[in-house]
């Protein structure tokens, strides 16, 4: 017999609140094409970006999480002594540790919170939101808050005509609490590997140095477009079988903000009903990465484009390739 005391906590989790960060630089495409041999048609048409947003020497990436995290943190409710685990999601923090997580717990007032970094690019969010909701049921913490945040401009090659026009910056928060009914559905989340080529860091941090130009993110367009649409959709299917219900129960899809061409084919892939509001925040924010779910979460709710208690089905895919679809209850 096991002497090991058995851990109790809460039944379910859910999300209670939500908070966002978006720098306040807006980049129009026509700086964009400044640098690339490109039109504003071409990248609106290939990817339906017009806008993003770039961050200044002041918005860094602990200073946007503290914002989009106190934003959260009010609406759930809560006091920021009551948050018993930080995850912070990024690819965009360059200090290999400590973790940003530990600075962003501290000035947040948090009562010595357990905090760490994960890397899962695109998925990141999805990873965080698991994690946290295995937490709050296992007992460990009461509230978790998740953080996505990116400083993707760090990144970006201006020069790369296939890319240049892809990222952007901002946070997004939630924190995820204790629930007497499922209000997050179970996790399909994975990793390929074989793929990892196709989505990558040009150089790595031993060899920048040498190599005289800065690391940034390059990727194999159609190679990523073709897995996301093709791939990417039977795992948000597997999501929604995950959680009982079909596609014509959902009220609302937040998919990663990739590229609205793959938004489309997934919609469609799907078969989703006309009552399903979309995200599509990547119009005028970008591929903001781990950031990208609950940025696109928090503007729906703020325009009142989506509601809470609305049932959602979210989905991250990227570098790795990894990916993390389920079903929530928005806050």
């Amino acid at each position: 017999m096991s002497k090991i005391k058995p851990s109790k906590g809460a039944p379910y989790a859910r999300i209670l609140g939500v908070g966002g960060y978006r720098p306040t630089r807006i980049v129009p495409n026509e700086v964009i094409l400044e640098k690339i041999d490109s039109s504003d048609e071409w990248i609106r048409s290939r990817s339906g970006i017009e806008t993003r947003h770039w961050a200044n020497d002041e918005e860094t990436v602990a200073a946007m999480s503290i914002e989009a995290s106190g934003k959260a943190i009010a609406d759930a409710g809560i006091t920021a002594e009551q948050i018993g685990g930080v995850i912070v999601s990024t690819v965009s923090h360059f200090k290999q540790t400590p973790a940003v997580a530990t600075e962003i717990a501290d000035k947040l007032g948090t009562d010595k919170a357990a905090a760490f970094d994960i890397s899962a690019g695109c998925a990141g969010f999805g990873y965080g939101l698991t994690l946290a909701k295995g937490m709050i049921v296992e007992g460990s913490a009461e509230y978790v808050l998740v953080i996505g945040v990116e400083r993707l401009s760090d990144l970006t090659d201006l020069e790369d005509r296939a890319t240049a026009f892809l990222f952007g910056d901002g946070a997004g928060a939630v924190v995820v609490g204790p629930s007497a009914t499922p209000e997050i559905g179970p996790t399909v989340w994975g990793s390929e590997g074989d793929k990892s080529e196709t989505i990558k860091q040009t150089v790595p941090w031993t060899e920048y140095d040498s190599a005289g130009k800065f690391p940034a993110i390059a990727q194999e367009g159609q190679a990523v477009f073709r897995w996301a649409v093709f791939e990417m959709a039977k795992v948000a299917q597997q999501a929604l079988d995950a959680a009982g219900i079909s596609a014509s129960d959902l009220d609302v899809f937040i998919p990663h903000q990739a590229n609205e061409r793959i938004i489309d084919s997934m919609v469609k892939t799907l078969k989703l009903p006309g009552h399903v509001t979309v995200a599509r925040d990547v119009r005028t924010t970008g591929n903001t990465s781990a950031a990208s779910i609950p940025l696109a979460m928090e503007r729906l709710l703020a325009t009142g484009e989506a509601k809470s208690g609305d049932t959602a089905l979210v989905i991250g895919f990227g570098a790795g390739l990894v990916y993390a679809a389920t079903v929530v209850t928005l806050p």
